[in-house]
């Protein structure tokens, strides 16, 4: 199949120097008066989850601070690895709000990585936007007004992915886990939609994360069980180690496979021929419509081998959101207090090419449609990543755990 950029036609040169020119923003914002504002996106650049978020993250952030070159004040995006482990990340927070100006940040696959951030951002009095954590704790007991949570969460997975599986016949459930805070909720999550059906779970491995590549073990014990469905309660290249090594084992034959969270890198770098079939939520897919396709063109020169997915997207539409408030306020009010500032924008529409028009809940939930695809059969495809096909749309008002639901301290009774 040969490569082509996100439409039938081949991508215009004049989309490719059009991205590049969005980067050098400090540079074309040189004149800028005060302190610049700083980003910084703390991702995975080398671990399970580089594709999910990693430099492609980076490059969103930088894509969204070039549109405000030249509005009246700097902006300024860094970028480092948290390594999948809290106590790194929670140091990198610190270091960055306390001696190198960081205003936010920004991205942050890992829910315990994020739980940690999310705590000294409230600390410090700076922001959190969580894009790549799926915990719906941020949104919930650890919820702060200086958090704000974009893109997905486990609720919405489990109610979008597990329920549709459940329709389709799937009643019986084992679960392989990643084992800390984001794969033990996406199970518990999952698990409550599919008895809350009239479905059963018959068992769960939960495993060492990160550093497990051989699930031979746990795979087995879920073919044992003799259930309908695996649930994959894990992400990255976990995920994709799952299915292949599933397909080597032959459980694909009798088992259905429910990727929990799973996003368009996991399905290229595992090949439609072994993904195809495979049912996933994402809520954002770079071909549902014209402001995608163009957006994606613009991220595309500059991550060619990796295409933006949800948590990408969230990156760019989080990072645009607070920099029209910035904008709004005045960039040195914005700086002096980031919980005034994440007031502000809960109280602002979110627009951008991503997601369309949404909103922002008290809690810091941000609200938008999510999406469950299909991936396709290679003979359906026109292009490398023409992967998926829409299946179902859960409006923003049903796919995010109800407000009373989650026990957030900002919420009063």
């Amino acid at each position: 199949m040969t490569p082509t950029g996100p439409s039938d036609r081949s991508m215009p040169r004049r989309a490719v120097l059009g991205g590049m020119a969005a980067v050098p923003v400090l540079a074309q914002a040189a004149r800028a008066q005060g302190r610049p504002i700083k980003i910084g996106v703390l991702t995975d650049m080398s671990g399970p989850y580089r594709d999910f978020g990693g430099r492609t993250s980076e490059v969103c952030a930088k894509l969204a601070a070039g549109e405000f070159a030249g509005k009246g004040f700097a902006v300024e995006v860094i970028a480092a690895d948290h390594q999948n482990k809290p106590d790194v990340g929670a140091g990198i927070a610190r270091q960055w709000f306390d001696r190198d100006g960081v205003d936010v940040i920004v991205d942050n696959p890992n829910s315990g990585v994020a739980l940690a951030v999310s705590a000294v951002a409230r600390e410090k009095n700076k922001i959190f936007l969580a894009c790549g954590p799926a915990t719906t704790d941020l949104t919930g007991p650890q919820c702060t007004p200086n958090t704000l949570h974009w893109s997905y969460d486990t609720y919405m997975l489990a109610r979008s992915t597990g329920g549709a599986t459940v329709k389709m016949g799937g009643d019986s459930w084992y679960f392989l886990t990643a084992d800390y805070a984001f794969g033990q909720q996406l199970q518990k999550d999952t698990s409550a939609f599919v008895v809350g059906s009239g479905g059963k779970v018959l068992g769960a491995s939960p495993y060492p994360f990160p550093g497990t590549t051989d699930f031979s073990s746990f795979l087995l014990s879920a073919q044992a069980s003799r259930a309908k469905v695996l649930g994959l309660a894990n992400a990255g290249t976990d995920t994709i180690n799952s299915i292949k090594q599933a397909a080597e084992f032959g459980l694909t034959k009798t088992m259905q496979i429910a990727a929990l969270l799973m996003v368009i890198n996991d399905v290229h770098a595992i090949g439609q021929e072994t993904a195809q079939g495979l049912i996933m939520t994402e809520s954002f897919y770079w071909d549902l419509n014209e402001r995608t396709r163009a957006w994606t063109r613009r991220v595309v020169a500059l991550s060619p081998t990796n295409w933006p997915n949800m948590c990408h997207a969230g990156v760019y539409s989080s990072c645009l959101h607070y920099l029209k408030t910035v904008a709004q306020m005045g960039a040195a009010e914005a700086q002096a207090s980031g919980a005034a500032t994440v007031a502000r924008m809960k109280s602002m529409p979110t627009e951008d090419d991503c997601f369309g028009a949404g909103s922002i809940r008290a809690d810091g939930r941000t609200l938008f449609p999510a999406y469950l695809f299909e991936v396709k059969k290679p003979s359906e495809s026109k292009s490398e990543w023409d992967l998926y096909k829409l299946q179902a749309t859960t409006p923003a008002d049903e796919a995010w755990r109800p407000l009373a639901q989650g026990g957030c301290p900002l919420i009063k009774a």
